[in-house]
């Protein structure tokens, strides 16, 4: 059979994945209509904005993360939006944050190795408007998206 594994998980990053409504019935011990109802007016009042997978990051070759605080020059500061959108179109970054306090982003980003996060910053994080950074690398993940892993 055809090997496509990297390419179903990009795709289930993306959030195209669906809810598996007879083990939320079980679970719930209520039918699976009702199940399907409340659902689909969750998405409906765009309360439920995507599904997606919960990975085992060190199994699909992304097991280095790092948090990257973010302080912004002053020109950039005012708009932090446009940055933010920017950074979006790089699979690395997993999520991003407007931010107060001493910094005005968060990113977390995900790679395979120390290494191939170091080439991200140079070619990404290394731009004219962001003036200073400062990579927390996380050790272990405990839960993420609500779910505790082992």
């Amino acid at each position: 059979m055809k090997d496509i594994h990297m390419k179903v998980i990009e795709l289930l990053k993306q959030g195209n994945c669906t809810p598996q409504i007879s083990q939320i019935a079980k679970k719930l011990k209520e039918p699976s209509t009702t199940i399907h109802y409340n659902i689909h007016k969750l998405e409906e009042e765009k309360k439920i904005k995507s599904y997606k997978a919960v990975f085992d990051y060190r199994n699909i070759e992304q097991g280095f993360c790092c948090f990257v605080l973010i302080n912004l020059s002053p020109d950039e500061y005012g708009d932090p939006e446009r940055i933010g959108k920017e950074l979006c179109k790089h699979s690395e970054i997993e999520s991003i944050d407007i931010v107060t306090g001493d910094w005005e982003m968060v990113l977390k980003v995900r790679t395979k190795t120390q290494e191939e996060y170091y080439d991200f910053l140079k070619r990404v994080i290394s731009r004219k408007g962001i003036v200073k950074i400062k990579s927390l690398t996380s050790l272990k993940q405990l839960k993420t998206e609500y779910v505790v892993l082992d």
